[in-house]
């Protein structure tokens, strides 16, 4: 992708397609396991994280540009309405950036798309606070 301002984003295709969105996934449910402040969203997971890690792989890829498998299985996100079952507020929030920023630091490649990404993902995570 060049670098030309006009140029519409994807990510996805920027990024490196489904295996590093796969790495993406892995990295941010590794480090909830990992580190001590995201005990709090940890602890709202199940504790096998496969089904977790899948459905986040499968919303990322669209999310970013990608192939729709989220929509394709599940239907619309909804994503505040599929997480309304859970306090969600600045801790969690926050700890939820957390593990993702970090993730997104150690695996995707820096650049425009990167910073777009890490602007819509604070949104996004912060639209999602419901307390």
């Amino acid at each position: 992708m060049t670098e030309n301002p006009g140029t519409p984003l994807n990510p996805f295709d920027e990024f490196g397609g489904e295996a590093v969105v796969r790495q993406l996934v892995d990295r941010f449910y590794d480090l909830m396991d990992e580190l001590p402040e995201a005990y709090v969203i940890r602890k709202l997971h199940p504790e096998d994280l496969f089904g977790s890690r899948q459905k986040l792989f499968d919303f990322l890829c669209g999310w970013l540009g990608g192939p729709q498998y989220y929509v394709e299985k599940h239907g619309h996100p909804r994503l505040r309405a599929r997480h309304l079952p859970f306090a969600i507020g600045e801790v969690e929030r926050d700890a939820w950036l957390l593990c993702m920023e970090q993730a997104m630091g150690e695996i995707l490649p820096t650049g425009r798309a990167h910073e777009h990404i890490l602007v819509k993902l604070r949104e996004l995570a912060d639209f999602m606070r419901n307390r």
